[in-house]
C-alpha cells in the first residue's frame, strides 16, 4: 500500500499508458540498465522531502532547479476532485518553474509513479533543467490533457505541502510569494 496524491492509501498497479512525446518505455529501460538511480524533478507537493520519502524512501535532494519555458498550474484533476500541480510548456523565455532535482533508486520509481497516477492523470517526460553549474536531465510528470480543468483549485493541505517544500529547499522568495497567492479551498 502507498499514499496517493490526496493522502489516501491504495495498492500499487503498474501503468502502461505512454503518450506521444512521453518518456518511451525503451528509454526508461535503457536508463535503468545504466544506473541504479534516476533523477526526478519535483515541482508540486513532492517538493516536500518528507512527503516524497513517503513515496520514494531513497529520495535524496541534489539541489534546486529551474524548468525553463514552463509555468506551474494548479488545476489538474486529482483523485479527490481538487486541483493538483502540473507544469505547462509555454515556450515563453520569461516563464520558469522552480523545483528540486532529486535522485532516487529505480526500485522506488514504480511506487512514486503509482502515487502520482502515471498513466491515469499524468505521463512522464525527460526534461532539461537549469541549475547552478549547468544543465541536468531528469524525469518529471506532465498532466494528461483530459485531466486539466481550469475551474479546479487546490485544497489548502495540498498547497501547504508545496509551500513547505519550496521553503525547505530555499526556492526564490519571489517564487514562494507567487505560490502563497494561489487561492485554495479549505
Amino acid at each position: 500500500m502507498i499514499r496517493g496524491e490526496d493522502d489516501s492509501l491504495f495498492e500499487f498497479k503498474a501503468a502502461a499508458w505512454t503518450p506521444a512525446g512521453a518518456a518511451h518505455p525503451e528509454l526508461l529501460e535503457n536508463m535503468r540498465r545504466r544506473s541504479t538511480t534516476c533523477r526526478y524533478f519535483a515541482y508540486g507537493s513532492n517538493l516536500s522531502t518528507q512527503r516524497l520519502r513517503e513515496r520514494a524512501p531513497s529520495a535524496r535532494a541534489i539541489g534546486r532547479a529551474r524548468l525553463p519555458r514552463h509555468r506551474l498550474r494548479w488545476h489538474k484533476l486529482g483523485r479527490d476532485g481538487s486541483g493538483k500541480c502540473f507544469v505547462e510548456c509555454t515556450g515563453v523565455a520569461a516563464d520558469d518553474v522552480w523545483g528540486v532535482l532529486f535522485e532516487l533508486d529505480w526500485r522506488d520509481k514504480p511506487k512514486l509513479d503509482a502515487a502520482e497516477g502515471l498513466g491515469i492523470g499524468y505521463f512522464e517526460r525527460e526534461v532539461r533543467l537549469a541549475m547552478d553549474g549547468g544543465e541536468r536531465l531528469a524525469l518529471t510528470y506532465y498532466a494528461k490533457p483530459d485531466k486539466i480543468d481550469p475551474a479546479l483549485r487546490p485544497r489548502q493541505w495540498y498547497k501547504n505541502h508545496v509551500l513547505r517544500g519550496a521553503r525547505e529547499h530555499g526556492l526564490p522568495a519571489s517564487y514562494i510569494a507567487a505560490l502563497e497567492r494561489v487561492e485554495a479551498d479549505s
